[in-house]
């Protein structure tokens, strides 16, 4: 089914996001001058409810990753909005959390204009050596790599706009920063603004309302961390910020984070509300693309009861983690 969408020229498919059983963002863009993907990574969260992926997981993450390299191969622009591994790949062998290694990330990455996150700049220790490891692995692969932060680049009537560095989360964050990116073609507009989880931070929120989109991609708050690495405070500032977009922009898309907890819809009650009397939608990926949500982490453990895995993954799942990275788990 094709996506219904604002935008009148400017095509968006998600690949990879929460509401299509893995952790992600990554989403295809194409305009009449350039073909874009945003942010080719994609994981699975090591462990939840004390369990880690269940075989349900691998597949997706599978699928997720064929559709990622089938997008790039299309691709002429590929970015990086921060260093986390559900955000870029990695150029080393991981089966077992990231579905990775130099193979697949050289099929990504190479022969394009990769634009980056500065690993230099407003950056914290952890992204700060994943970013130079990119730049020396998967950049050698790049036809060009460039810092995109607060830049603009232009592909014939097609500009893609990245924000300064903003906070992965709240103010302050210890996670560091990411980079938002507005794509522009005539009168359509579309903002992806990663993990700005709400945004939590109103002068973020600012920041995408003056690009008045008609689609907003939005990574939500991580509610599963609620008293833990999210604050009541921050929850409330990320439910309000977003009442402000989904009054203004006509779609957006609400995923990420928020999806790791199946109880997402009801502390963002108000949030639907508002657009629905603007008359606006608030749709997680896998809705914008006509499919049913497959919020497979936060249902893992029901999964590991209602579906229990063969003795043969059994035993896999209880082999070392080195292990488990360097061989694919039996599906």
């Amino acid at each position: 089914m094709e996506p219904e969408s604002p935008l009148k020229k400017i095509v968006v498919r998600p690949l990879a996001f929460e509401s299509l059983g893995v952790r992600s963002m990554c989403t295809y863009v194409e305009t009449p001058d350039v073909r874009i993907l945003l942010d080719a990574g994609v994981s699975l969260g090591p462990r939840r409810f004390g369990l880690p992926p269940h075989p349900r997981e691998y597949k997706a993450i599978e699928k997720a990753r064929r559709l990622i390299v089938e997008a790039a191969e299309r691709a002429d622009v590929v970015t990086v909005s921060h260093y986390h591994f559900d955000h870029h790949t990695p150029s080393y062998t991981d089966w077992a959390y990231n579905w990775s290694s130099e193979e697949i990330a050289r099929s990504i990455y190479e022969g394009k204009l990769v634009l980056t996150k500065s690993y230099r700049t407003d950056v914290n220790f952890s992204q700060r050596r994943r970013g130079w490891l990119f730049a020396r692995t998967c950049g050698k692969y790049a036809r060009r790599l460039e810092t995109a932060d607060g830049r603009t680049f232009r592909f014939g009537d097609t500009t893609i706009k990245f924000s300064k560095p903003v906070f992965h989360g709240g103010e302050g964050s210890r996670v560091g920063w990411v980079l938002m990116a507005t794509i522009r073609h005539g009168g359509d507009a579309l903002i992806f603004t990663s993990d700005v989880q709400g945004p939590i931070v109103p002068e973020t929120c600012e920041l995408i309302l003056a690009e008045n989109p008609q689609l907003a991609i939005v990574g939500g708050p991580p509610l599963y961390l609620i008293d833990f690495a999210l604050s009541r405070e921050e929850l409330e500032s990320a439910v309000e910020n977003l009442k402000r977009i989904v009054r203004k922009v006509p779609t957006t898309i609400l995923d990420h984070h928020i999806l790791r907890e199946k109880d997402w819809r009801r502390p963002f009650k108000a949030v639907f509300e508002e657009a629905s009397q603007a008359g606006h939608r608030v749709v997680t990926a896998a809705e914008f693309m006509g499919e049913e949500n497959l919020l497979l982490e936060a249902r893992r453990r029901e999964l590991f009861e209602e579906e229990p895995p063969s003795g043969e993954f059994v035993k896999w799942m209880r082999t070392p983690s080195w292990r488990r990275r360097l061989t694919k788990p039996p599906l």
